[in-house]
């Protein structure tokens, strides 16, 4: 995997030097959006580098242009950034079977310093087994059969952050609910190789798990799963995935409301050795 910046990261980066260009003039969206003859709900997604939308090098120019920006050398830099936002992300292979939304979450997260997740009911993606990924994605009813080998295949890709020598490998703290642990998703011998996998990961020295034991009743994770993801350059994004879609969350306010419910979590939770325990008595044994 290339462990490079992302056209996602790229994509964010290019937008909010725009928007600082923007604010710097005291613009309105809606004045640069008329000046380039688009929408502002355009205009928007080029600030915020969200989905596949860029700018054409004619728009940087235009831009440029109304921000009072001479410098060639600043221009050529946009230009440039515009150049490494189009280039294709490790996932790019396997676009026609991605489920809508997951490029830019894939980007950001390749990208991440760190990543804080809470799953309550499924073991997160970075800590899927095959077989396990293979399970579930088959339970989607929106899954064609087709796609599933090369959905595996992403979220294998994807695992490769956590044990990178190319980079810092991504530092990864998972929260898990007992339930997650407890079902035994494609039976008992997949359920088996699985907790097996999770306990191997929680000893790398970049990985923490906790499990939330369900005596523990109602707690703030209950409303579903989420991941924040912190990075080296840009501000922290929360990232929700629910049956109805995928949200992206940057808004600091978002984020603190989140990090508060994660460390409410983190404090419920097990400690990590006690959570390894936990997970060595949940795996079925060989003759169940």
């Amino acid at each position: 995997m290339d462990q490079g910046k992302t056209p996602t990261v790229n994509r964010r980066q290019l937008g909010a030097e725009l928007r600082r260009l923007r604010n710097s003039r005291g613009l309105r969206a809606a004045d640069a959006a008329s000046h380039l003859g688009c929408s502002e709900t355009r205009l928007s997604r080029l600030e915020t580098g969200k989905g596949r939308v860029v700018p054409r090098p004619d728009e940087i120019e235009k831009l440029c242009e109304l921000y009072g920006v001479t410098d060639d050398r600043q221009i050529q830099r946009l230009l440039g950034m515009l150049t490494t936002s189009r280039q294709p992300g490790w996932w790019d292979p396997y676009r026609e079977v991605l489920p809508s939304g997951l490029e830019v979450y894939f980007g950001l997260e390749t990208d991440a310093r760190s990543e804080r997740v809470w799953e309550p009911a499924l073991v997160h993606g970075l800590l899927q087994t095959p077989a396990y990924a293979r399970a579930v994605l088959s339970a989607y009813p929106g899954t064609r059969m087709p796609d599933i080998e090369d959905l595996v295949s992403v979220r294998t890709k994807r695992q490769e952050l956590l044990t990178s020598e190319s980079r810092a490998p991504l530092e990864l703290w998972a929260i898990l609910d007992e339930t997650a642990v407890r079902r035994p998703v494609g039976g008992w011998d997949v359920m088996r190789d699985q907790i097996r996998h999770l306990i191997t990961m929680a000893a790398l020295p970049n990985v923490t798990l906790q499990i939330v034991e369900t005596s523990k009743g109602a707690h703030p994770g209950l409303g579903g799963a989420f991941s924040i993801l912190e990075f080296e350059e840009n501000d922290p994004v929360v990232y929700v995935d629910s049956p109805a879609g995928n949200l992206y969350l940057e808004k600091k306010a978002a984020v603190r409301e989140f990090a508060a419910s994660f460390d409410l979590l983190r404090a419920m939770a097990l400690d990590p050795n006690d959570s390894a325990a936990l997970l060595r008595d949940a795996a079925p044994k060989e003759t169940q």
